[in-house]
């Protein structure tokens, strides 16, 4: 069973990739390259600026993520989290269907580097993830509401039809609602328990044997799941307030750029811009770290408003963006690597052995 999951996972991430790879050599043609790299030259040192917005999402990430741990459990430590919260990040953003892989390495780290049990892991990791979408739902309609004229204004360029600001508004408000369900259904039902019942109906015997040895973990994980409940409100509150402001980060790393190159904008413009394209990669979750997708959106964006030259200036931005995360993403790699964390760990997470006591 998993290995089938595994299958159609990896060729729809493959698949992303092509697409990818199409949509980028598509833009190669459309800027102009020689311009750009002059613009990119012109920035000197003042290019180190770049990278802080990256490392500060990161680092609220991870001061979320330690408030969103079931109450009362021992040995979280920030610092080894946001090494796990990098090594997930790097993993889920650059491979083909990276988010099957990344996602479950958070609960086996945790696991393997502070000896936090795998339920216990598996809740907080569940919960992250709910409340990290849910608050793109709110960092999507703070962005449509600060360029809300912007958005539409341009809509007819970019869409062939009015009311782009409406759609980003009910987008996010839509996104908002879903993950708040979701995050509701699962802190107030045996929800873990509940999926486990349904895989045992698959008609394998040995995906059933798989799932009677492992009975025990999804109890748990639901029992963890249940202990938010007595959580202090302020936990909830300082973590949703930590997500929103790590999605704050993306545009303000828009921002940076384009003020360095010269490019004459409100940060209100780019947060309507960065929060449109940041839920249009959404959309695309199988092209890994959305590439093509943003970056061509990100030209029609510019074209759209009337920057001038703004396949010059566009093409620098992208450049910049682009190699800012090939510095991030080799040195999750890299931390990877000096940590000996396998791909093939995630694969091999065995709850039940955890739920004993042992530790890998």
């Amino acid at each position: 069973m998993q290995k089938g999951q595994r299958s159609v996972s990896t060729w729809t991430g493959y698949a992303g990739l092509g697409v990818g790879l199409v949509l980028i050599v598509l833009l190669f043609r459309s800027i102009d390259l020689q311009r750009s790299i002059e613009l990119i030259a012109s920035i000197g040192f003042s290019s180190v600026f770049i990278l802080l917005p990256f490392f500060a999402l990161h680092f609220f990430e991870t001061l979320a993520w330690v408030e969103v741990f079931p109450p009362g459990t021992k040995g979280i430590r920030f610092w080894p989290l946001m090494k796990i919260q990098v090594i997930a990040e790097t993993v889920s953003m650059t491979l083909p269907a990276g988010v099957a892989v990344g996602e479950p390495l958070r609960p086996y780290l945790c696991n393997r580097q502070m000896g936090i049990d795998t339920p216990v892991a598996v809740a907080a990791v569940a919960v992250r993830k709910l409340l990290l979408g849910a608050m793109q739902g709110v960092y999507t309609v703070i962005g449509a509401l600060a360029g809300f004229m912007l958005l539409q204004q341009v809509s007819e360029d970019l869409t062939g039809f009015g009311g782009l600001g409406y759609l980003m508004l009910a987008v996010g408000t839509g996104v908002f609602l879903l993950f708040m369900v979701f995050l509701l259904l699962i802190l107030n039902s045996n929800s873990a328990t509940a999926l486990h019942r349904m895989l045992m109906l698959v008609p394998f015997k040995r995906a059933k044997e798989w799932l009677l040895l492992r009975e025990s973990g999804f109890l748990d994980t639901d029992r963890q799941l249940r202990s938010f409940r007595g959580a202090s409100p302020m936990r909830l509150f300082k973590s949703t307030f930590w997500y929103l402001l790590g999605w704050a980060m993306l545009a303000l790393e828009s921002f940076i750029i384009l003020r360095l190159l010269g490019v004459d904008i409100s940060f209100s413009q780019v947060l309507a811009i960065d929060t449109t394209l940041v839920m249009l990669r959404a959309v695309f979750f199988f092209i890994p770290s959305g590439l093509g997708i943003q970056d061509l959106g990100y030209l029609a964006f510019f074209q759209a408003i009337g920057i001038p030259d703004a396949m010059a200036y566009g093409g620098a931005f992208i450049l910049l963006r682009r190699f800012k995360e090939v510095l991030w993403y080799s040195s999750g790699y890299l931390w990877m690597f000096l940590s000996g964390v396998h791909l093939s760990d995630a694969e091999g997470l065995d709850p039940q052995k955890h739920v004993r006591g042992e530790r890998s």
